[in-house]
């Protein structure tokens, strides 16, 4: 199967000056969608596309009638206060829009000075989650973090031997997933402190982090129909940051037999921009298991999956403490890794989602699991980098953390770049701890 085409050109360049510099995170070549509105204003929300520090306003490029065909009605769909009409519309539509906003945005292009009123600065927008998300489901897709996790608590069987077959996931809650920027309540819950004989009911002492991706689905599937692991993809409209921030002493207490509830329903953070798959196409990569691990059942398996099904996606966490941000100082790098390393792969998500009659709809969520990889530093979540809280995670200043503290803010970011390819990104994920109510 080929991917690149012609908006993936390292040459092109943009007549909009900051999509041209080495630093940003979105050249022309990527184009990522959001939905946004001018800060502290009452305008509706809308969607729009990254282009250096501009926001191509959407519904302004669909009200000047710059762009028509396929092109035009995926731009129209585009401009509501969610993706979702858009995202229904399927692969050939979300292509057919990237063409154009690419060949107009190009340098030289005809639309130049049509769209140059299109467009909004970054640095004056604010952002909602993009979609109605009926659905969220959460995977588990890291075999580094299932097993550092299993350690922690069956060291002497650390992975469950479902692991290496089946895609693991559960259904999380929709309702509290916000965008970057989110600030939330220290949750409450019942624990079982240690030694203790019955549990008490209070705010959660082991607050973590879960480095993740989120994957948001196009089209659906009808009920009873699964969508096959060679049709997967095409029912993917594209992948964001995401934070699920979990109460690790509330999950221990509470998750058997069913699984995690109160730990996990408080709060999850998005980033703003969805990265289509298309402009994730030349970073990617073979997807392999290591020699000696099953290979995936015939639903999970294909030629196309095995040669390009993984995304070489860099990942980064950084921990800014009232401490640091009262000094002005930067926040403190804790994790780096990729999303090479997970066990099961995009297509294989969504293959196994469906294999057993799940109907998913546009704007549906999955959450990629936390992605370690296989090293220490390179693991997604507190306890598993202070293994479990025995070995603080030492900071500048002097600080040190087991779990997050109130105020404390987390900062996922992610890009892709390789030789003979153009750097392009995600943007970034930031949430802060505010204490619990009273």
């Amino acid at each position: 199967m080929t991917f690149l085409n012609e908006t993936h050109d390292p040459a092109l360049r943009s007549w909009v000056a900051s999509a041209n510099t080495a630093d940003t995170g979105f050249p022309i070549q990527n184009l990522p969608f959001a939905v946004f509105r001018r800060k502290g204003s009452a305008e509706a929300f809308r969607g729009g596309v990254a282009i250096g520090d501009q926001i191509v306003d959407l519904a302004a490029v669909a009200a000047s009638g710059e762009i028509g065909g396929a092109a035009g009605e995926a731009v129209r769909a585009a401009s509501q206060d969610k993706l979702n009409a858009l995202m229904a519309l399927g692969r050939p539509a979300w292509a057919a829009l990237r063409l154009a906003l690419s060949r107009a945005l190009r340098q030289g292009a005809a639309e130049q000075e049509p769209l140059r009123t299109c467009l909004v600065p970054q640095a004056e927008a604010e952002y909602d989650v993009p979609a109605r998300i009926g659905d969220y489901t959460d995977f588990y897709t890291s075999v580094h973090h299932a097993t550092n996790i299993g350690r922690l608590f069956r060291p002497d069987n650390p992975l469950l031997p479902n692991y290496k077959w089946v895609p693991i996931g559960y259904h999380g809650r929709a309702s509290s997933i916000g965008v970057s920027g989110q600030a939330f309540r220290r949750p409450v819950g019942q624990t079982l402190p240690v030694g203790a004989a019955q549990p008490v009911a209070g705010p959660s002492r082991a607050l973590d982090i879960e480095l993740e991706l989120g994957v948001f689905i196009g089209s659906g599937n009808t009920l009873g129909e699964p969508v096959a692991i060679t049709e997967a993809e095409d029912h993917v409209f594209g992948i964001c940051l995401l934070n699920d921030w979990s109460a690790r002493d509330i999950q221990a207490w509470e998750y058997q037999p069913l699984g995690p509830f109160l730990s996990k329903s408080f709060a999850t953070t998005i980033s703003p921009w969805i990265v289509t798959l298309e402009a994730l196409a030349p970073f990617r990569v073979p997807f392999v298991r290591p020699e000696g691990d099953p290979q995936p059942l015939p639903y999970l398996d294909c030629e196309a999956n095995r040669h390009t099904g993984a995304f070489d996606i860099q990942l980064q966490v950084e921990l800014l403490t009232p401490r640091l941000r009262e000094a002005g100082s930067a926040a403190a790098t804790i994790c780096r890794t990729s999303y090479r390393h997970a066990y099961w792969t995009v297509a294989q998500m969504v293959a196994h989602h469906t294999v057993g009659g799940c109907n998913l709809q546009p704007g549906d969520l999955f959450g990629s699991g936390t992605l370690s990889g296989p090293t220490p530093d390179q693991a997604g979540a507190l306890i598993e980098l202070t293994a479990g809280g025995k070995q603080p995670l030492q900071l500048p200043g002097g600080e040190q953390r087991t779990f997050l503290e109130d105020g404390d803010s987390v900062v996922i970011r992610g890009w892709c770049e390789k030789p003979g390819a153009v750097r392009i990104g995600f943007g970034e994920c930031v949430g802060t701890v505010l204490p619990a109510r009273d």
